[in-house]
C-alpha cells in the first residue's frame, strides 16, 4: 500500500547534507536511484535533482522501516525520515557532496512505485547510454540523469545573468508576436492556418528581426527579449526547429558599441562555469578566417592553420593540381604535427571524410624517417620536398593537401583541421577561446539557382565604402560586383561554435530598395512581403544595429557538448519530431473542415 503526503514536508535536498549536520533529524524525498541489501542492513541511495544521499536502514533499530525498504526498486518515489550520521573512516564517498555521511532511517514512507524502466538511466560512459530514439520517446526519465538536469539548472542560471545585465545596460524587455506574415526569405517558415480567414495564414516567426527593428523606430532606443524562433529547415546536430535566441538592438549604435555590449555579457555568462574570457575578443575578418582555418566560425584553441602550397606548384602538370590552379581555384595543405605516424587506415578515413565536403581527393606527405607520400610517383621526390618546405613542415610531420575551388578547399580542409585535432588530442579542455568573425561578404551564390542570395538577411548594412559596388550591380547591372560587397555583419565565435551573430542595419529605404533589387525582388514583392516595413523607414529611422545570441548553440559551448538536444528539455529529432507525444500528428477532419484545409495525398 502507498503512503499519503499529508503534511509531511522536505528539510533537505538529497545533496545538501554535510558533516556539520551530524545528529540533526531529517525528511529527505526522492527517488531510489539504487539498493543494496546485506541481510539486516539495507543501503538505499536516493536522488533529487540536487544529488544523492546514502540512506542506511538497520533492521535492529527500525524493523517496519527495514521491512518497507525492501520493497523497493529502483525509481520508487520514497521518503526517509532519520538521523544524519557519520559515516565510518574508510566508507566516506569523496566523488558525492554528501559522501561524508548518512541518514540512518527511522521511517521509510513509498509515495509511489515505478515500472522496470526501457533504459538504464545510470552508465559508465556516455557511450554506454540508451539510443537517442528511446530516451526521447521516455525523455521524463532522460531528465532524472544528473547531467542533463545541471544542464537545464545552468540554463537557466544563463538566462538571469542575460536579464540582470541588460537591466544594468537599460535596455528593456519587449516581447514581440509569434503570429506573424510569411517573409519567405531564408530557411522556410512554419505556416498556421487562419479560421476566422479562410485561405489565410500566418507564419511563426524565424526571428523577431523587423519588429525589433520597428523598436528602433519607435524610439524604444534599446530592446531584447529571450525570443523564441522556428525554422523549418534539414536539422543537423546543433539545430532544432524551434529554439531560444537572446535579441537584442540598440540605436545609434557601432560595431564597436556591439562588441563591447557582448563582451561584457559574455563574460557575465561564462564565469558560471568558472572561466574569465579576456577582453577584447580577437576580431578576424571572414576572408581571414577562411584563408586560415577554413571556417568562419574557427575553433583557435589550437593552431593547424592552412597552408597554401600554390606557389610551390607553379608549372605543375599533375592534372588535379594543374586544372585546380587554372580555374583559379587553390591547393592547399594542413600541416599536422607528429602525424608521420598517421596508418594508411587512418589516411583512408580522412580520404572518406572530406569527400562529404566535395573534395575529390586527400593527398597527402609524411616525413618520417622515410619520405613517403601519394604524390612521390607523379610528382617526383624534390617536389615534394619543395611542397614540404612551402608548407613549413617538418621532420615527423604529415602534410594533407585539398586541391580544387576555393570554397570546397576552405570546407574540406577546415573540417579536416578539426577532425584530425580531435584524433590527435590537439583540443584542449576547459579553455574557451572567443573571437569576433567581421565584415561578413553581403550575398552569396548559389550556382544551383543561378542567384544571389543575402548570406544573413537583407536588412544588414553594406560597408559604407562598398555602397557604390552595391549601386553599381543594381543601377549599371555589373551583377558579378555584388560578391565583392561586405556587410557591416559579425559573428561571435567560441571554440569553433557561432554563439552569436548580427550587424548593423539599413536605415535608410534608398539603400534598402537597392539590396531589395539586387536579390531580384520587385518593387511589388517587397511592397507584398514588407511594406509596413518600408512605410516605417520613412517616418524618421534612426541608425541602428544589434545581435541575436543562440542560447541553446551558447550552452553548448559552456558545457561542451555536440548535440543540441543535451541543452533543452524538450527538443526534436533530426527528422523534427517529438517521439514522447507523438507529434507532429493528424488532426481531427472537422478541424480541418473548419479551417477550409483539404488534405491531397
Amino acid at each position: 500500500m502507498l503512503d499519503d503526503l499529508g503534511k509531511m514536508q522536505r528539510t533537505h535536498s538529497c545533496g545538501e547534507l554535510r558533516a556539520e549536520d551530524a545528529g540533526k533529524m531529517v525528511m529527505l524525498m526522492g527517488w531510489v536511484a539504487r539498493r543494496r541489501d546485506f541481510g539486516p542492513l539495507t543501503f538505499i541511495d536516493l536522488r533529487d535533482r540536487d544529488g544523492i544521499t546514502q540512506v542506511v536502514v538497520n533492521e535492529e533499530l527500525a524493523s517496519e522501516a527495514h521491512a518497507k525498504a525492501k520493497q523497493v526498486r529502483g525509481e520508487y518515489v520514497i521518503g526517509v525520515l532519520g538521523e544524519v550520521v557519520l559515516r565510518e573512516e574508510g566508507q566516506k564517498n569523496p566523488k558525492i557532496l554528501t559522501g561524508e555521511v548518512e541518514v540512518s532511517a527511522q521511517k521509510i514512507y513509498i509515495f509511489n512505485d515505478a515500472r522496470t524502466l526501457p533504459f538504464q538511466l545510470e552508465t559508465a560512459t556516455s557511450d554506454a547510454l540508451a539510443g537517442e530514439d528511446l530516451r526521447l520517446k521516455y525523455r521524463y526519465l532522460d531528465l532524472r540523469r544528473p547531467q542533463l538536469q545541471s544542464n537545464l539548472r545552468l540554463r537557466h542560471q544563463v538566462l538571469q545573468v542575460i536579464r540582470r545585465y541588460m537591466d544594468e545596460q537599460k535596455f528593456t524587455e519587449i516581447e514581440t508576436p509569434i503570429l506573424i506574415k510569411s517573409t519567405p526569405e531564408g530557411a522556410r517558415d512554419y505556416i498556421v492556418p487562419s479560421r476566422i480567414q479562410p485561405g489565410k495564414f500566418f507564419a511563426l516567426p524565424q526571428s523577431p528581426q523587423l519588429f525589433k527593428q520597428i523598436c528602433m523606430i519607435a524610439g524604444l532606443d534599446k530592446y531584447f527579449q529571450i525570443a523564441r524562433c522556428f525554422r523549418d529547415e534539414d536539422l543537423r546536430a546543433d539545430r532544432q526547429p524551434e529554439f531560444s535566441q537572446l535579441d537584442v538592438e540598440m540605436s545609434f549604435a557601432t560595431t564597436a558599441q556591439v562588441y563591447v555590449l557582448m563582451e561584457g555579457l559574455f563574460q557575465r555568462v561564462f564565469r558560471l562555469v568558472g572561466s574569465e574570457l579576456p577582453v577584447p575578443f580577437p576580431r578576424l575578418s571572414y576572408e581571414e578566417a577562411l584563408r586560415r582555418f577554413g571556417s568562419d566560425k574557427p575553433d583557435v584553441r589550437f593552431e593547424m592553420e592552412l597552408q597554401d602550397i600554390s606557389s610551390a606548384l607553379e608549372g605543375t602538370t599533375f592534372a588535379p593540381f594543374a586544372a585546380a590552379l587554372e580555374a583559379g581555384g587553390e591547393v592547399k595543405a594542413l600541416v599536422t604535427k607528429g602525424g608521420a605516424g598517421f596508418s594508411r587506415k587512418a589516411l583512408d578515413e580522412l580520404q572518406e571524410f572530406v569527400k562529404r565536403y566535395g573534395a575529390g581527393a586527400l593527398a597527402w606527405i609524411k616525413l618520417g624517417d622515410e619520405i613517403s607520400s601519394s604524390l612521390l610517383k607523379t610528382l617526383g621526390h624534390d617536389v615534394v620536398i619543395k611542397i614540404s618546405e612551402a608548407a613549413g613542415a617538418e621532420r615527423g610531420d604529415a602534410l594533407l593537401i585539398i586541391a580544387g575551388k576555393s570554397k570546397t578547399v576552405a570546407a574540406s580542409l577546415g573540417a579536416l583541421r578539426v577532425e584530425v585535432a580531435r584524433r590527435e588530442n590537439l583540443i584542449p579542455e576547459n579553455v574557451f577561446a572567443p573571437l569576433w568573425v567581421t565584415e561578413f561578404p553581403m550575398f552569396e551564390y548559389h550556382e544551383e539557382d543561378g542567384r544571389y542570395y543575402a548570406m544573413h538577411h537583407p536588412f544588414t548594412s553594406p560597408l559604407d565604402e562598398d555602397l557604390p559596388l552595391l549601386r553599381r550591380a543594381v543601377e549599371e547591372g555589373e551583377t558579378e560586383v555584388l560578391g565583392k560587397i561586405r556587410a557591416k555583419a559579425y559573428d561571435t565565435v567560441v571554440n569553433g561554435i557561432e554563439v552569436a551573430g548580427g550587424s548593423l542595419r539599413n536605415h535608410r529605404r534608398d539603400v534598402q530598395d537597392l539590396v531589395f533589387k539586387a536579390l531580384g525582388i520587385t518593387p511589388d514583392m517587397a511592397r507584398e512581403r514588407f511594406g509596413f516595413f518600408l512605410d516605417a523607414l520613412e517616418y524618421g529611422t534612426p541608425p541602428h544595429g544589434g545581435i541575436a545570441s543562440g542560447i541553446e548553440r551558447a550552452m553548448m559551448a559552456l558545457t561542451g557538448t555536440d548535440n543540441i538536444r543535451d541543452v533543452m528539455a524538450f527538443p526534436k529529432t533530426a527528422s523534427a519530431t517529438d517521439l514522447m507525444i507523438d507529434a507532429p500528428g493528424e488532426v481531427d477532419p472537422k478541424q480541418l473542415e473548419e479551417l477550409k484545409i483539404k488534405i491531397v495525398k
